[in-house]
């Protein structure tokens, strides 16, 4: 991605976290609050074949991963999602450290409490504390679950849908221009509103359109060389780049002990281009790098935060009646096989650990590293983990 476009995004987030803090005061953070020593971030990718990734074939897709910080990572290399792969569910398991079936589109929310719940709820913790950064839309009910348990979402994360947030933000600055001619102004909402009509995938297409400069004239000195670029038709910048430029600003602002991020890119294979898959893969393994680097110097979270890395499940294999990596529901060990990266404070010593574990294993291991029980998870602590 060029300087222009990141220019652009990074102004974005800005704007956006902004809107955020104008709208959210409960949110806002108290940095004299007493809040774990401890930090987590947990970034969860969607489906991923091993061989577009961890393979002989697959690592010139991830350089960053594979040679600046897997050496330095605790690595899992045989991670297993057990059941339903679908991305709610998968994500579902993960959070709650129990297998979920529920329905695949975030109509429901997850059956058990969640790994934020237990948080809040047993170290009496603020909303600040807790959030999810996810391109997906589908993503909103993980705010909190439906049990009975005496969670629920009071005890929730706070949900942020990047892309949702900043088509509100634009429009609401393009609105705000009064010398503007209505009818464009009307135009341009349109246009913005139309990129959300797709339940799943929110982070594929996300274009600036011709009329982008027409933002709020404080936005609009930020990132006016970023828009002049993007008018001439370099083409798209996508939802997963949006969301870590969302994620970078929670974490100045809020700097929130438990942290998820979502990236959804890689599932333009659902509209069969393998070109736009990898190009998914590639992004998010760079935004992995920018990640870490942010966890480095940040002051807030530097020394004393661990980044867990994993995919949602991987993709069916090639000659599958499922047409391969376009989908992800043959359940055979293409599809089931994952992997785990582990970087930072509790990631100990550089190794790799080849024996089997599985997805709902990271919910207590989580809250072992943050001090607090998950007693309905089913899965078990990762024991690798230092501490």
């Amino acid at each position: 991605m060029d300087v222009s476009k990141r220019a652009f995004l990074r102004a974005a987030g800005l704007l956006v976290a902004e809107e955020i803090l104008a709208r959210n005061a409960f949110a806002r953070k108290d940095r004299n609050s007493n809040g774990p020593k401890n930090k987590v971030i947990l970034a969860v990718i969607g489906g991923v074949r091993r061989q577009e990734t961890f393979s002989l074939q697959g690592f010139q897709n991830i350089p960053h991963l594979a040679q600046e910080l897997g050496p330095q990572s605790l690595f899992y290399s045989d991670v297993r999602n057990e059941g339903v792969t679908a991305h709610f569910n998968a994500i579902s398991s993960i959070l709650t450290g129990t297998w979920q079936r529920v329905g695949d589109w975030g109509e429901d929310s997850p059956t058990m409490p969640t790994v934020f719940e237990y948080f809040r709820k047993q170290l009496r913790l603020p909303p600040s504390e807790a959030w999810i950064i996810a391109s997906n839309k589908a993503l909103t009910d993980l705010i909190g679950s439906s049990s009975s348990h005496g969670y629920g979402s009071s005890y929730g994360a706070n949900v942020v849908l990047p892309k949702q947030l900043m088509i509100n933000a634009v429009v609401n600055a393009i609105w705000d221009r009064k010398n503007r001619e209505f009818g464009n102004r009307k135009k341009i909402q349109a246009q913005m509103e139309e990129m959300l009509q797709g339940v799943n995938y929110e982070g594929l297409g996300w274009n600036v359109f011709d009329a982008a400069d027409r933002l709020d004239p404080h936005v609009r000195a930020t990132i006016r060389k970023a828009v002049a670029d993007l008018v001439h038709g370099n083409g798209p910048m996508t939802g997963d780049v949006l969301t870590f430029f969302m994620a970078r600003e929670i974490m100045r602002k809020f700097a929130p002990s438990l942290l998820m991020v979502n990236f959804s890119d890689v599932e333009a294979a659902h509209f069969g281009s393998y070109s736009m898959h990898l190009a998914g893969i590639q992004t998010v393994d760079h935004l992995c790098s920018e990640l870490w680097q942010e966890v480095k110097t940040n002051p807030d979270y530097a020394g004393k935060t661990t980044v867990i890395i994993l995919p949602e499940f991987g993709r069916d294999a090639d000659g599958s009646s499922t047409n391969g990596f376009f989908n992800h529901r043959a359940y055979d060990a293409s599809c089931r096989s994952t992997w785990l990266m582990v970087l930072g404070a509790y990631a100990g010593r550089p190794r790799i650990i080849r024996r089997p574990v599985q997805h709902i294993d990271v919910c207590p291991t989580v809250a072992e590293l943050l001090g607090f029980r998950t007693p309905d998870a089913r899965g078990v602590r990762l024991k690798e983990f230092r501490g």
